[in-house]
């Protein structure tokens, strides 16, 4: 099938199929040469955090001093997010009756991942990375009653009009290094929704904590103590769900720096990386380039030889195959996956995909008619034919595996 398939002969392709029954590979092709993962990427996060994080997602470390509240942040992301709504962080801050300080500085990394697009900034899947992040890192612009608005209201009076845009059609633009939104003199469409990431900073993190709190937040600096306790705020296992279906990068970012919380090290992705790495993926076959945690960057490289090899310690580490299938996405019914294969109540196909221009991976598992499963990875890079074609092209051979082998 991969022979006679005229998309998939025009590129790179590699593919490795996996029994996890009888721990032995059934097909390959190419797959010991290293492909652009894009967010297949995900799965090292999702395996880090298996590792690493326990079964609740920490939302803040605190000491109490005096009359003093005094935290740091974890970079958890699920506070306020768009689909997680995680309140428990805000509520213990609100309710304290002591004077509460945020003590920044534990995250040592930069505001983009190594080798991210520039001009993708104004996207919502490009939101930046900080250890304190609040509503996705986002501002939320939505017609109400025909007025643009802003949520969080912090950032209204950051909304102005163009007068000199040009602009055709109607679209809210961040100035790329501040907190400046601009948007044409058109009339905004009825039911208009766009987010669009915000600058992050301390000041800006103090200021939303104080409006969303009702009370000041002030800055402290100080050095975590070891001894520093820990407010948990949501379930790991929802977390990852929430980064797998919708491939949330922003997510998955912020996940490896709750790993490095948990691990103990400095807040800084790229160590952290190394760390899981040294500790945990030692054993994959081929040579490994991770530099992010979503798969944004182009610089990730991976083979499909890696991708099954994870993904069969991915499935021993949770030990349930239906709790796992959970937080995949499913061919067919949800997640990225959706559309992927014909829509069913019983999918046989769960994993996740990985897009970027020209590039478009699927890895996961697949479930056969003989009550077989096996760990798979197909990838696919520089092709110029349209993604769905290639999408089509995977989802032939997948079935094929699921309905013969």
């Amino acid at each position: 099938m991969l022979k006679r398939s005229a998309v998939l002969q025009q590129h790179h392709v590699g593919f490795a199929l996996y029994d996890l029954s009888k721990n032995e590979e059934v097909f390959r092709k190419n797959a010991d040469l290293h492909f652009t993962p894009a967010s297949n990427t995900k799965l090292l996060t999702f395996y880090a955090s298996l590792k690493l994080i326990g079964d609740s997602i920490p939302g803040l470390r605190y000491v109490e001093q005096g009359d003093s509240l005094i935290f740091w942040g974890t970079g958890d992301p699920a506070l306020l997010q768009t689909r997680l709504q995680s309140d428990r962080v805000i509520h213990f801050l609100k309710t304290s009756p002591k004077k509460l300080f945020f003590a920044a500085g534990r995250y040592t990394g930069d505001f983009y991942g190594r080798g991210w697009q520039w001009d993708d900034y104004n996207d919502d899947y490009q939101a930046e990375i900080n250890e304190l992040p609040i509503l996705d890192n986002l501002v939320c612009l939505k017609t109400e009653n025909g007025v643009l608005t802003t949520s969080p209201a912090l950032f209204t009076d950051c909304l102005f009009k163009d007068s000199l845009s040009r602009d055709t059609s109607f679209k809210v633009t961040r100035a790329f290094n501040a907190n400046h939104f601009s948007y044409p003199p058109l009339v905004p469409p009825k039911d208009y929704l766009q987010r669009v990431p915000y600058k992050v900073s301390t000041a800006t993190t103090l200021a939303l904590l104080s409006q969303i709190c009702g009370k000041p937040v002030e800055l402290l600096g100080r050095k975590m103590p070891e001894q520093a306790r820990v407010l948990y705020s949501s379930k790991r296992d929802t977390v990852l769900k929430e980064m797998m279906l919708p491939s949330d990068n922003f997510i998955a970012e912020q996940l490896l720096l709750v790993c490095a919380d948990r691990a103990g090290l400095e807040m800084n992705a790229a160590k952290l990386m190394n760390f899981v790495q040294e500790k945990y993926l030692a054993g994959l076959p081929d040579k490994l380039v991770w530099v992010d945690g979503s798969g944004l960057s182009r610089y990730n490289l991976n083979t499909p030889d890696n991708l099954v090899k994870l993904l069969e310690m991915i499935y021993k580490e949770v030990g349930d195959p239906n709790r796992l299938y959970a937080m995949l996405a499913a061919g067919g019914m949800s997640g990225t996956l959706k559309n992927a294969y014909p829509k069913t109540t019983d999918p046989f196909v769960f994993g996740k995909t990985g897009t970027l221009s020209n590039n478009h991976s699927q890895s996961g598992y697949v479930l056969t008619k003989k009550h077989k499963t096996y760990a798979f990875s197909f990838m696919n890079n520089n092709f110029v034919s349209p993604t769905a074609a290639v999408r089509k092209e995977i989802e032939k051979i997948i079935t094929y595996v699921h309905e013969r082998l």
